[in-house]
C-alpha cells in the first residue's frame, strides 16, 4: 500500500485542505482522526453537509459506538485515544465498509512499556510470559491477576514485542492502515517521527504531498513547498547570541538528560547554579520581559532547581503539543537538549530503520517555540543554551529563508 503524508510547515493549510477534499469527495466515507476535541469540533461544523459524528459512550464505551457507527457507514470524527483502543471488530468493519482516513498529525504507533528488565526475567523465568521466535510476546498465565495485569491484556490482543530481553514494546497493529481505502497524514517533519520508522519497518510505501491556495481555499498538490510566511520567520525568531549566556551549552551533550543527571551530583551543583543564574538574566536583564511574556522549559525533573523570580510560572513541558494557552508568550528560554530515547533508536536500527536523531531534537524544539505568540506571527526572542539546539534551529530558519523545499522520495 501506499499512505499519503502532507508534510508540510504549520500554518500551511493542512486541515483546510483536508475539509476541501472531504467536502469535495462525497461519494468517499471518512475517519478524520485528531488528538485535539477543539478540531474534531471543527470539522464537523466545517463540513456541515458530510454530517461527521463522534463516537459517544452510551454506557457500553466508545469503542462500541464507535462499532455502530462503522458498521451503519457514517463519516466519523474522533481522537487519537480512540483509535488506539481497536479491537478485531474495528479491523473487520473497516475492511467491509471501505472508509479513507484523514490522520491529523501522527500517533503513538510504537510505545515502550515502562516495566524494568528485572520484572521481565521474572515473567520469562516464572513462564508467565514466553517469546516467540519473531520477538512476539504470550501471555501464558491465564489465571493472573496481578500489578502487570494492564500489560496482560496488551499481550493477550497480540500487538507486544520483546526487543533483546530489557525492552517491551506496544505496536500498532499494521492492518488497521491497511484497511482503509486511503491514508492521508497532516504533519511535520515527518522524518522525525516514530510512526515513520513504524512504516519503513513494515514496508510501507510514502508519498509526500502539500497544500496549495487557490480560488479562495486550500487545497492538497503533489509535492510539499515552503510558504511565503515562513521564509519570514528567520526574521521573526530572534536567537539569543550572548556568549557569557551560551557557553555552558558548548558541549554536543549538554543540557542533554545524562547532562543534568551529572550536575545534580556534583557537590554544590555549580553548572545548575550557572544555568539558572543565565535565566534570571535573560529575562529580567536582556529581555527585560514582564512575567506573563515569560515561556521556558527543561526536564521536569529539573524544573525546581531551575526556577526563579520572573519566570517560574511560565514553565511549559518540552515535549508539550497540545495547547494554545501561550501564544502571547514572546520571550522563550528551551533549555534541553534532546536525543532520542536509546533502546528505542536500537531497536529501529536492528530493523534496519535509520533513526534522524537531529531531525527529532529539531522537530521537537520547534513544536515547543509553537506554543508562543510565532504562531500568529510576532516576534520572539529565544534563549537556547545548547549549542547543538541552537544551531539545528538556525539552520532550519536559514533553509526556509532561502526557499529550501521540503520535498523528499521514499
Amino acid at each position: 500500500m501506499e499512505i499519503k503524508v502532507c508534510d508540510v510547515i504549520m500554518g500551511a493549510g493542512k486541515t483546510e485542505s483536508a475539509i476541501t477534499l472531504m467536502n469535495t469527495d462525497t461519494y468517499s466515507r471518512y475517519i478524520f482522526i485528531t488528538p485535539y476535541l477543539n478540531e474534531v469540533e471543527r470539522i464537523k461544523r466545517s463540513c456541515e453537509d458530510r454530517h461527521f459524528v463522534s463516537p459517544r459512550n452510551f454506557g457500553e464505551g466508545k469503542l462500541n459506538n464507535l462499532h455502530q457507527l462503522l458498521e451503519s457507514g457514517v463519516n466519523i470524527a474522533s481522537t487519537h485515544a480512540l483509535f488506539k483502543a481497536y479491537s478485531s471488530e474495528t479491523l473487520r468493519l473497516l475492511q467491509e465498509q471501505h472508509y479513507k482516513l484523514i490522520l491529523d498529525e501522527v500517533f503513538s504507533a510504537v510505545e515502550n512499556i515502562e516495566i524494568h528488565k528485572d520484572d521481565i526475567n521474572l515473567l520469562l523465568n516464572q513462564k508467565v510470559i514466553t517469546c516467540a521466535a519473531d520477538s512476539s510476546v504470550k501471555w501464558e498465565d491465564s489465571d493472573y491477576n496481578g500489578d502487570f495485569t494492564g500489560i496482560k491484556e496488551k499481550c493477550l490482543a497480540g500487538d507486544i514485542t520483546l526487543h533483546q530481553n530489557h525492552l517491551m514494546l506496544w505496536t500498532f497493529p499494521i492492518d488497521i492502515f491497511k484497511a482503509f481505502e486511503d491514508v492521508i497524514i497532516l504533519t511535520y517533519l515527518f522524518d522525525a517521527q516514530i510512526q515513520k520508522y513504524y512504516f519503513d519497518m513494515n514496508g510501507i510505501k510514502l508519498r509526500r504531498i502539500g497544500t496549495r491556495y487557490e480560488r479562495g481555499e486550500y487545497h492538497f498538490c503533489d509535492y510539499p513547498t515552503v510558504p511565503d510566511y515562513a521564509r519570514e520567520l528567520k526574521e521573526k525568531i530572534h536567537i539569543v547570541d550572548n556568549r557569557k549566556l551560551n557557553e555552558i551549552g558548548d558541549d554536543n551533550f549538554a543540557l542533554s538528560v545524562s547532562w543534568y543527571e551529572r550536575a545534580k551530583k556534583v557537590r554544590g551543583q555549580p553548572k545548575l547554579i550557572v544555568l539558572k543564574n543565565n535565566l534570571f538574566n535573560f529575562f529580567h536583564n536582556i529581555a527585560k520581559s514582564p512575567t506573563k511574556l515569560n515561556l521556558w522549559t527543561t526536564f521536569k525533573d529539573y524544573q525546581k532547581m531551575l526556577t526563579g523570580k520572573g519566570y517560574t510560572n511560565g514553565f511549559l513541558s518540552y515535549n508539550i503539543r497540545a495547547t494554545n494557552e501561550y501564544r502571547k508568550r514572546t520571550c522563550l528560554a528551551y533549555c534541553v537538549n534532546v536525543f532520542f530515547n536509546p533502546f528505542m533508536k536500537n531497536y529501529f536500527l536492528a530493523y534496519g530503520v535509520e533513526v534522524q536523531e537531529d531531525v527529532y531534537a529539531l522537530s521537537e524544539m520547534i513544536q515547543w517555540i509553537w506554543r508562543s505568540a510565532i504562531r500568529d506571527g510576532e516576534e520572539i526572542w529565544v534563549y537556547i543554551p545548547s549549542n547543538r539546539m541552537r544551531a539545528l534551529l538556525e539552520n532550519w530558519l536559514n533553509d526556509l529563508a532561502s526557499g529550501g523545499s521540503d520535498e523528499r522520495e521514499d
